[in-house]
């Protein structure tokens, strides 16, 4: 399945709007879990786990919105850092755009 992702309007050092256009495969397969014990397993497939770059000393964030399970690599604390980091420089230059907005 080929899914596109689409940003405009993103600024660049020229201020000018941008275009940016990113196209990615997403792979998917059925399985079934597996009971362990009391409890169920979900076991993924090598080649799978090598394109994801997961291995058995790889920490996993597992998350849900109640009907999709999200699996994914922790992210590094640097990068939530900047993400922060980001978002808080975004609120300070645009505070007043936001109190706008969400009036």
């Amino acid at each position: 399945m080929l899914l596109e992702q689409t940003t405009q309007g993103a600024s660049t050092p020229s201020r000018q709007d941008a275009y940016v256009r990113i196209c990615y495969y997403v792979r998917t397969m059925n399985k079934r879990l597996t009971r362990t014990g009391n409890s169920l397993a979900l076991v993924l497939d090598k080649p799978l786990l090598d394109k994801a770059q997961i291995d058995a000393d790889t920490e996993l964030e597992v998350s849900t919105d109640g009907r999709v399970i999200v699996i994914a690599p922790v992210r590094s604390k640097g990068r939530s850092r900047k993400l922060r980091k980001a978002v808080e420089d975004a609120h300070a230059r645009y505070e007043g755009v936001f109190e706008r907005l969400a009036k």
